[in-house]
């Protein structure tokens, strides 16, 4: 009888409002799914202790990142930086993010989101944290971003594009700005989905795997709400995309996920 291949979800909300009342009841699915770890990115300080209180509850699956989120960025920016600088110092955090740049849902602090941006990856790089970077339509912003960072510090960020949806040459620009891998979600398995055409071109060791629960349900499950459980559905695109066995795509992103982010094993 063949092993259940082991996954980790290195991109769950699981703390959102949308897993209120089953919580519990995802995690145990997803474990009995073979997803046996879960990365928890931060948002903002509306919903951080929600976080940290899940992964108190669960400190031999779910690991507490903190972050000030794109769409986060606001008037109040700078006394949501001094938050996250403080608790930095108060617990173990396995990354800084979710941070980075959004342009799609508004433009009006983009200089602000710029700002914050950059200093999340000085702290990540004093820390010795990865990064989970959030992008959407503000590709070149970012990289104005990545070259100020590579000019005025010797080390460059380690970390991981969240939902990457770019083109191979996106891809190759990036990885010139730090060690970098690239969260592949539910997108993947959409029908037109740019990503498919990229993911063939991108070493496997370079990939990891996400839901972005309770956001980007893959298919077949489009429509419903994300959870853990469905991690399986994207390793087999990736799969399928990259002609390799699900059980090599399983093993080696699993592998890259635990040494990106320190995990036990």
């Amino acid at each position: 009888m063949m092993e259940t291949p082991l996954y980790i979800d290195t991109h769950a909300h699981l703390y959102d409002e949308a897993f209120q009342e089953d919580v519990e009841a995802v995690l145990s699915r997803a474990k009995a799914a073979g997803i046996v770890q879960f990365i928890l990115p931060g948002i903002d300080a509306s919903t951080q202790e929600q976080l940290e209180a899940l992964c108190d509850q669960h400190p031999e699956s779910c690991y507490p990142c903190i972050g000030l989120h794109p769409t986060s960025v606001g008037e109040n920016w700078k006394e949501e930086l001094t938050l996250i600088e403080k608790r930095l110092s108060t617990r173990q955090y396995y990354a800084i993010g979710e941070i980075g740049l959004d342009g799609y849902w508004s433009t009006t602090y983009m200089a602000e989101q710029q700002e914050v941006f950059f200093r999340q990856l000085c702290w990540a790089v004093e820390q010795n944290l990865p990064v989970i970077i959030h992008l959407r339509e503000a590709t070149e912003a970012l990289f104005t971003v990545l070259e100020r960072f590579r000019k005025e510090h010797r080390s460059l960020p380690k970390g991981v594009f969240h939902a990457f949806s770019g083109s191979i040459e996106t891809y190759h620009r990036i990885q010139q700005y730090g060690d970098f891998h690239f969260g592949i979600g539910g997108v993947a398995t959409y029908k037109k989905a740019g990503i498919a055409d990229t993911i063939p071109f991108i070493p496997l060791d370079r990939l990891l795997l996400e839901t972005d629960a309770p956001y980007l349900t893959p298919v077949p499950h489009r429509g419903k709400r994300n959870e853990p459980t469905y991690i399986p559905h994207i390793a087999e695109r990736i799969a399928q995309l990259k002609q390799l066995p699900l059980e090599t795509v399983a093993a080696t992103t699993t592998q890259q996920a635990r040494i990106l982010f320190q995990l036990p094993d």
